[in-house]
């Protein structure tokens, strides 16, 4: 393919270059590739990267938009080898394509921009995995809109982890990050039976979006069923659930998930949430199944975070499904 087929992208403005010879065990930031100004050969890549600059569609105050980059800049302190796998992430080839461009205060505009560059993944190299930065969670709706645009004969189930069910009405929010699973519901491209959310708990969600999730027959699990029967139990079922009834399993990763304690920089960060190396199993688990085509994390707010808590959980997120990408793909020691 020839060309830069993202005109609702701007290039990463963090550009940089491999230091070394080596071909593994790199540090990631020598590993993620970018876009320069020739157009890369994009057969060569399992996983294309995304980030969307977007928190004004944020119910509370949040600097969400800042997050992709802040990413970027915490991934250079870890490596591509993964000790507790024995895997090397440098195996897969990843791509950092850019964010897409924001408008100053058209929130719609900005959230077909969205869309629009999950069609343009689709379509242009739908061989890899997208994985998203976000951003606050109402950029969730408009990637699995996107991807529906693309494949519209796939039904589509979600795998969400996240303190809220973000079920809360569009005629009094708008599309804003409480409402995603809501938006997709309402706009028949998700059935509510096809949506699993995990980590639930506390008085963090209100008795009418329970009754919603439950009129709409949305699965869900709280963080005291988690720790009752274990994360790897909840989240193995609840793939082999959608496993018979989707063709395509979108993985979300609401930050909000982890324990305020694990994770400061959540701006609906609360007690008895998540613990990191919950978190991380549950999305490796996620990553090695075949059907899980679609990442996003979201809802991080680098100003409030300390020592990069958040940050560099969010990153440990993303390597962990990775990490679960390249386990599917038969990557370990047996193939090194």
């Amino acid at each position: 393919m020839k060309g830069y087929p993202y005109p609702m992208l701007n290039r990463p403005t963090m550009i940089w270059s491999k230091q070394t010879d080596e071909q593994f065990d790199l540090t990631v930031n020598d590993w993620i590739e970018t876009i320069g100004e020739s157009s890369p050969n994009w057969e060569d890549y399992d996983i294309t990267i995304l980030g969307v600059p977007l928190s004004k569609s944020s119910i509370s105050t949040s600097a969400a938009s800042e997050n992709p980059d802040a990413m970027r800049r915490a991934w250079r302190s870890f490596r591509t080898y993964n000790l507790d796998e024995d895997i090397d992430l440098a195996r897969l080839k990843a791509i950092d394509l850019g964010d897409v461009k924001q408008h100053a205060t058209d929130i719609r505009y900005t959230h077909d921009q969205i869309q629009q560059a999950m069609v343009a993944m689709r379509e242009q190299h739908p061989h890899t995995i997208p994985l998203t930065m976000g951003g606050d969670h109402s950029i969730t709706a408009m990637l699995i809109k996107g991807w529906k645009l693309v494949h519209q004969n796939e039904t589509i189930g979600i795998l969400q982890l996240d303190t809220h069910f973000d079920l809360r009405d569009l005629a009094d929010f708008g599309p804003a990050n409480g409402t995603p699973i809501r938006q997709v519901i309402e706009s028949h491209t998700v059935e509510g039976k096809h949506v699993h959310n995990i980590g639930l708990h506390g008085f963090f969600n209100s008795l009418e979006l329970k009754n919603y999730a439950d009129e709409h027959g949305v699965h869900y699990t709280t963080m005291k069923t988690v720790r009752k029967k274990g994360i790897h139990h909840i989240v193995q079922d609840a793939l082999a659930q959608l496993e018979k009834t989707v063709d395509t399993i979108y993985l979300t990763v609401d930050m909000d998930v982890l324990d305020i304690s694990c994770n400061p920089a959540a701006p609906a960060a609360t007690p008895g949430g998540m613990r990191t190396e919950e978190l991380c199993d549950a999305v490796q688990l996620a990553g090695e199944h075949p059907k899980v085509k679609a990442m996003d994390i979201v809802c991080l707010d680098p100003r409030k975070d300390v020592g990069e808590i958040g940050v560099k959980s969010a990153v440990h997120t993303m390597l962990s499904f990775i990490t679960g990408v390249c386990k599917r793909k038969g990557i370990g020691r047996e193939s090194s």
